[in-house]
This record gives C-alpha cells, sequence and structure tokens, in this order.
C-alpha cells in the first residue's frame, strides 16, 4: 500500500516524521534510485527506499519496553567517559531500541524505550503534554507557598516553566516528600524548579508515563508494554489507529 515517505521513514523507527521531512528535503533519502520529494509515496513492501545511500527494511517489529533505570546510568547507548549506560541493560533485546527523552545520572526510575520513531516523537512534542509523575525528596521542609508557586510555573534561565501538579506526600525532621506531574520536559527540570525556591533535590524517581505504571519492576529489570498500555499512548498523542 503506497503512502506518504516521510510516514514510511518514521514506521520504520528510523526518526520522526518531521525530521524525515528534513532528510527529504535535504535530498538525503531516494525512491528507487530517484530523489525523493516532500510528498511523494511509495510502497515499502515493493519500492527500494534509501536514506544516504542504506536501504531501510520495513520488516522490523515495533518494540515497547520500559526500563527501571537506577542511579549513575547515562540515557544513552554510549558514552565517552566510559560510565554505564542503559545499553548495559539491554543485551538481551535483539531490536534496536533508543530511549525517548532522558532521565538525567543522579535520577533514576521509568524509562520509554521503543524503535518506532514516530510515537516517541509524538510523545515528546510539547503540545501532546503527556504527564510524566515523579517522587521527589528535598531537602527542608518545603510550605505550601512554594509549592503552590512552582506549580503555576516559574521563570528558569531558559523560560518560565509550565503549570505542574505537586503536592507533599510526607515529611520528615529534615526533608519532604512531593509528588510531581509535568506536561512538558525541560533539561532537569524538576531539580532547577526546587534549586530556585531554596530546596534542592536529594532523591528523584519517576513512577509513571501518562498511563504506564513503573509498579514493582527491580532496578535495571526490563518489560515489554502491553497491547493495552501501547494502545493507550497512541490514542494519547493522535496515533490510534
Amino acid at each position: 500500500m503506497q503512502q506518504r515517505i516521510q510516514k514510511i521513514i518514521a514506521m520504520m523507527g528510523v526518526t520522526s516524521r518531521r525530521k524525515a521531512e528534513e532528510y527529504i528535503q535535504e535530498g538525503r533519502v531516494t525512491i528507487n534510485g530517484k530523489v525523493a520529494k516532500i510528498g511523494m509515496k511509495a510502497d515499502p513492501e515493493r519500492d527500494h527506499i534509501k536514506l544516504d545511500g542504506k536501504l531501510l527494511i520495513k520488516h522490523q517489529e515495533k518494540v515497547y519496553l520500559i526500563l527501571n533505570k537506577p542511579k549513575g546510568v547515562i540515557t544513552a547507548l554510549s558514552d565517552p567517559e566510559g560510565r554505564p549506560t542503559i545499553k548495559d541493560f539491554l543485551r538481551k533485546i535483539k531490536y534496536r531500541v533508543f530511549p525517548v527523552g532522558r532521565l538525567d545520572y543522579h535520577s533514576e526510575g521509568l524509562l520509554l524505550l521503543t524503535n518506532d520513531g514516530e510515537l516517541a516523537h509524538a510523545i515528546l512534542h510539547p503540545s501532546n503534554k503527556i504527564p510524566k509523575t515523579y517522587q521527589v525528596k528535598v531537602k527542608g521542609i518545603i510550605d505550601q507557598a512554594k509549592i503552590n508557586k512552582l506549580s503555576k510555573g516559574i521563570k528558569l534561565e531558559d523560560g518560565l516553566t509550565h503549570p505542574s501538579e505537586i503536592r507533599k506526600i510526607s515529611e520528615t525532621e529534615n526533608n519532604s516528600w512531593l509528588e510531581v506531574v509535568l506536561y512538558e520536559g525541560k533539561k532537569r527540570q524538576i531539580r532547577r524548579m526546587f534549586e530556585a525556591v531554596g530546596h534542592p533535590v536529594l532523591k528523584l524517581k519517576r513512577v509513571k508515563i501518562d498511563g504506564i505504571y513503573l509498579g514493582d519492576l527491580g532496578k535495571g529489570e526490563l518489560r515489554y508494554l502491553t497491547k493495552e498500555e501501547i494502545d493507550r499512548l497512541k490514542r494519547s498523542v493522535g496515533l490510534a489507529n
């Protein structure tokens, strides 16, 4: 069945549809030896589609997993400094998958992995406002006024944060535990938000993305998403069949 070439490239898990359009405009994509143009269609079962001269193969099953990323691991498939990466936990996965978004080196918890470039791009696009839920331990006893201030949005060096949902779960003599739900993904956003109001983050764990829960998955463990979880994600970003 013929489809637009940028959609085919995204379906193959190479990159997002928007990035595929850029590749086409740069003349890097060919169909049966001819340079592709935006709007052209092809049949991935019959036509030879190449990116930078490399044939793209459609027959790769789409896979969707979550990893409970431990603290002290880089969200990347390689690291020039030789630090542990998430690739260390993917050795038994026969498919080439990539992380959807990031968790910083000192953070842990739910990390989504897939070879579905179109879905990954849609999840990360700020217009879709996919909720991501974190458990956060901060230094000191944070008061409700500061929680309200952070929830409404706070100015950081790269702009104003979007409204978020923050509630205090518990507190000890010296620290506070909170649940934070974000709808965007600025770099190290939660850490910077709480630093801005004088409460540095001591521990950060992502426990949920949309309707996908980390649950009792052990540190460093993987599991495949259920069909229901995949379908929910696709509905949330407007990619449902």
